[in-house]
């Protein structure tokens, strides 16, 4: 299956709580910070709430 690498691009200063939650939910905390997601519905749905704050770039493992 295929992975995405999700990196926290801007601060959440200032964001409606529900994206705040929404980040933290995607295990990134600092700006910079990046974690890998297998790439499915869920996941691209959260990415894409917060698409503003985020960037996304795929894997090839």
């Amino acid at each position: 299956m295929a992975k995405i690498k999700v990196t926290l691009v801007r601060s959440t200063i200032g964001a409606i709580p529900k994206h705040k939650k929404t980040v933290e939910a995607l295990g990134l905390r600092k700006i910079n910070s990046s974690n890998i997601h297998e790439d499915n519905n869920a996941i691209r749905g959260m990415v894409d709430q917060v698409r503003h704050l985020v960037k996304v770039d795929e894997v090839n493992e």
